[in-house]
């Protein structure tokens, strides 16, 4: 009896050669895609039919968008989280959703495999291999083209050879879409110099003139736009919508991968990025110093351990509790100006704006102490700074 074998499936080369070796190796192939927000019916339509050609012995489209966000994303605007402040997070977060997904289906259908087309030379074989061994000891991993360093031409080669001659010209650029965001990798990326091209990037600037519109957040979620009342996965879809004609959210991403080399990616995330700068500016009117404080650090932990593929450690419980619970005020409407490739942040209204004039207003007026009471706060402050100039003279 063949072996029972889940593949995570995106249908390019590498899954592709997967399908087909594995099968011929006498694995029963169950192939598994993940849709994160990337996929439309007709793409799901056309990845079951290549597996299926290939070898596989099923095709299963998982439908994630609403756990994706549930889990991850909604964590992600609650932390701002921007890495090295400027990648929101857009497929790593992706593959960790994709990962969870895939175990539980291997483990629903009794899988006693688990294969995925990573290479050795990337963050993904770390994300998967941790989640699938913290959810799934007992289940092996198969990884044929990190474990036999093959190349495109040896793929192509064996896919030949086995009667698959499909053309397998390398696009020029990689596009990976999902719900919270587009990343685009190309020979520009590969060395420090070269920004990317606009043609590199999937969305077109097709509005110059500025256009206002309003975001609606109850307890830290995206709800509504423009007074229309939206899921929060509807209205980052309806975000991306508006903002993406405007071109917002291009970038390129530096920063450290999980296996000590540095890196770089471009992406094309308008949503993300107007949502969290949107939110982050309710937050600054409606939450105190020290909450503000606290949660910029808890913020970037929880992203840097999300990168790094620890999802599934409890202290990441910990933080999605404080988390959520510094989001009870945060609810509001936050005024956003698009122009092309840009945005401005420019006001907000809530009933929990602590920008409250009845205690004074910032340079202006104060209605809540005296002036002596002011001088006395003031020389109490200095006190520590006059001491430690008077030790050290």
């Amino acid at each position: 009896m063949n072996k029972k074998l889940v593949l995570a499936y995106s249908g390019g080369l590498d899954t592709s050669y997967c399908v087909k070796s594995l099968s011929e190796a006498g694995y029963e192939v169950h192939a598994v895609s993940v849709n994160t927000g990337g996929c439309d019916a007709a793409e799901v339509s056309a990845l079951e039919s290549k597996a299926l050609t290939l070898g596989a012995t099923s095709y299963t489209s998982i439908e994630a968008v609403e756990t994706f966000y549930q889990d991850i994303v909604k964590y992600l605007i609650f932390g701002n989280v921007l890495k090295n402040n400027t990648y929101p997070l857009s497929v790593s977060a992706e593959r960790v959703t994709q990962a969870v997904a895939i175990v539980e289906h291997a483990k629903k259908i009794g899988a006693t495999a688990i294969a995925h087309g990573s290479t050795g030379a990337g963050n993904d074989q770390v994300r998967f291999d941790l989640i699938f061994q913290t959810r799934a000891p007992q289940i092996e991993i198969i990884t044929p083209i990190r474990d036999k360093k093959l190349s495109r031409e040896d793929e192509i080669a064996y896919l030949k050879e086995h009667g698959v001659d499909w053309s397998w010209e390398k696009a020029q650029y990689s596009i990976n879409k999902g719900l919270w965001g587009t990343s685009v990798g190309g020979s520009e990326t590969l060395k420090s110099r070269e920004p990317l091209p606009d043609s590199a990037y999937p969305s077109d600037c097709t509005k110059t003139a500025g256009e206002k519109i309003s975001l609606h957040f109850d307890k830290g979620e995206l709800v509504g736009i423009n007074n229309t009342t939206y899921s929060s996965v509807e209205a980052i879809q309806q975000l991306q919508t508006l903002a993406g004609a405007f071109a917002i959210g291009r970038d390129i991403h530096v920063g450290d991968t999980i296996i000590g080399i540095k890196g770089r990616v471009g992406f094309e995330a308008a949503a993300a990025l107007v949502s969290i700068k949107a939110h982050q500016l309710l937050e600054k009117h409606t939450l105190s110093k020290w909450q503000l404080h606290h949660k910029d650090s808890i913020g970037a932990y929880y992203g840097m351990m999300l990168h790094e593929g620890q999802y599934l450690d409890p202290v990441m419980r910990d933080f999605e509790a404080l988390l959520s619970s510094s989001q009870q005020t945060v609810t509001g409407t936050v005024f956003v100006t698009l122009h092309p490739y840009r945005f401005t942040l420019d006001g907000i209204e809530s009933t929990f704006d602590l920008m409250d004039n009845s205690f004074g207003t910032y340079g202006e007026a104060n209605e809540a102490w005296t002036a002596d009471e002011a001088k006395g706060f003031i020389k109490l402050s200095a006190n520590a700074g006059k001491i430690f100039q008077h030790v050290n003279k």
